[in-house]
This record gives structure tokens, sequence and C-alpha cells, in this order.
């Protein structure tokens, strides 16, 4: 069973890794990835994350049981944010832990590339000078690297 959580608090990644694979010789790969906020243009002060509390988790639960299935993941780890994040803080950490490295890797993209556009989370923009910005739009991009696993 993958561990899921939405919490307001920093991910401590290395404890995460460190859980996932402890005591389990059986595992022979964990790929992670850790999404950080992001000031591209210097303009940023922090992001707003909100979240559908229970259904994120639940979808977030839904996403990570059908990656263990369909890329036979020994166990996975989804951890996301919610509240006032500062540009370099970690929004997002996903793990997936199998016998061999493309299952790994294969089942962190496809947890990341979902939880990505199915996960009800949404951000708004806050400036340097604390004004409120607006909320972040979906990307087309988005969509597709999701789309890719439907081929």
């Amino acid at each position: 069973m993958a561990r899921v959580r939405v919490q307001r608090e920093d991910i401590d990644v290395a404890a995460e890794i460190a859980a996932l694979s402890a005591g389990r010789p059986e595992i022979g790969a964990v790929v992670t990835f850790s999404g950080l906020c992001r000031d591209e243009d210097g303009t940023l002060s922090a992001l707003e994350l909100e979240h559908y509390p229970g259904m994120a988790e639940a979808e977030i639960a839904r996403i990570c049981a059908e990656a263990m299935n369909r890329f036979d993941l020994i166990d996975a780890c989804a951890i996301h944010r919610f509240g006032r994040i500062l540009p370099g803080e970690t929004i997002v950490l996903v793990a997936a832990a199998s016998r061999h490295r493309h299952a790994a890797f294969d089942g962190a993209s496809f947890i990341m590339d979902f939880l990505k556009t199915g996960a009800p989370f949404w951000k708004k923009e806050h400036g340097i000078d604390d004004t409120p910005g607006g909320w972040v739009s979906a990307r087309d991009a988005d969509d597709s690297a999701r789309d890719r696993w439907s081929r």
C-alpha cells in the first residue's frame, strides 16, 4: 500500500526515501522526483496551494495503486504540500520502489504525470510586493505527458 499524504509542513525527502526502502532487500531501485517552487522571472514571493481535503488524498492513492499494479512496484510514496510555499521549497515528492530500475522510473513518472493533472490542487501566485497574483492555469504540456501513458 503506497504512502500518501497531503500536508502543510515541509517534506523530509531523505527520511521518506529511507522509510520506503528500509528492511526491504527485494527492492533494487528507488526513483524519486522532488518538485520545487520556482521563480522564473524574479517576481514570485510565494505560491499558495489549496486542495480538496479527502478527495486529493483519495485520488493520489488511486493513482499510486494503479502505478503499483501497472509497473509491478513494490512500494510507492506521494506527498504533496498545501499552504504558502516559498521559492526553493519542496512542493511534492513522488517515489517508486521496484526490483528493477525501469519499472521504478516508469512508476514515478506515471504517478507524477497523473497527480499533476488529476489531483484536485490549485495554485495561486503571490508577487514580491505581496500582491496576490492569479491562479495558475493548467498546461497543455502536462496533459500531453499524462496522455502518453494511454498509448
